[in-house]
């Protein structure tokens, strides 16, 4: 396959996952009005287990002529099991609370805020992972957070509190990025997989089952099809870094802002107004900048 065409391959998988992931919050919005986050979050990471389990038999882990099983047991071998099960259990919190934003925000408003996590890896990036981030990529992340800032409009409007809890969101989902680059220094991708569906479904076994709210069929449609619509748009999107590199699909990746609008009119009738629309431009544009600054910088070191 030649290179523009792995190119088009990357960039169309990371829109089809866009698309899954924006679809998924669609289903989620739905559930959460009636069933209970903690019961929709632990039905969805069971499948969720259950898919990491069958990536890890099927890649065989550290097993030469061992069986499946010895291979899966290889693949929860962490060097790092701390920061794994710490890992876990942010995602799990971030998940909660983009689900519970759901509940009181439009899709649109609530993925405009959040697509301010790309930015927000950068503020984190130089005190964690001490990677250096210039002048100007710190004026980008300034520039993202006035166009949340017109998102949310302090002081025109009267600030509910649901507006900050896609930020609080964003700043974990950005945090959880972090992990996920340490995590990749000592742990197989597989490994990691395992620990981040496992532990957050063994937290939630604790909870889920005391607040179940037995689901009728409509509901249980929803709820598999959340599921398999994560776990098939988490693998669209490994898939996609496969045919291309991390730059050339990020712009991609802010489809979902698109999908999301899209959904949110034809399902829910929400149209995002014209300051949600104006900040979310802000946000994407500062995300594309600092994406043309990266890639000017690898033309320079080649």
């Amino acid at each position: 396959m030649s290179q523009p065409n792995r190119l088009n391959l990357g960039a169309l998988l990371t829109m089809l996952a866009m698309f899954g992931f924006a679809s998924m919050d669609a289903m989620s919005k739905f559930l959460v009005r009636s069933y209970p986050i903690a019961q929709t979050l632990w039905i969805r990471y069971g499948i969720f287990t259950l898919f990491a389990l069958a990536v890890a038999r099927m890649a065989r882990l550290g097993s030469r002529g061992g069986g499946a099983g010895a291979s899966v047991l290889h693949a929860y071998r962490s060097r790092r099991p701390a920061l794994q099960f710490g890992r876990a259990l942010l995602g799990l919190v971030e998940n909660a609370l983009f689900v519970l934003a759901l509940f009181y925000l439009p899709l649109a408003d609530t993925h405009a805020v959040v697509a301010t996590s790309p930015l927000l890896v950068i503020a984190l990036a130089a005190p964690i992972l001490s990677e250096h981030a210039g002048m100007k990529r710190w004026l980008a992340v300034a520039t993202g957070f006035a166009g949340v800032l017109l998102i949310i409009r302090p002081g025109f409007q009267k600030l509910e509190w649901p507006l900050l809890v896609p930020l609080l969101g964003a700043f974990l989902w950005a945090l959880y990025q972090i992990l996920t680059r340490l995590t990749a220094r000592h742990d197989r991708p597989e490994t990691t997989l395992l620990w981040t569906a496992s532990v957050s479904f063994a937290v939630l076994s604790f909870i889920g089952p005391w607040q179940w709210h037995k689901p009728d069929a409509f509901a249980w449609v929803l709820i598999v099809g959340v599921a398999l619509l994560g776990s098939l748009s988490h693998y669209a999107l490994i898939r996609a870094l496969d045919f291309a590199p991390a730059g050339s699909v990020q712009r991609y990746s802010y489809s979902m802002l698109v999908w999301a609008a899209l959904l949110g009119w034809l399902v829910f009738g929400d149209l995002p107004d014209a300051f949600t629309i104006a900040g979310a431009a802000v946000v994407v544009g500062s995300g594309i900048y600092t994406w043309q600054l990266d890639r000017h910088k690898q033309n320079v070191i080649k």
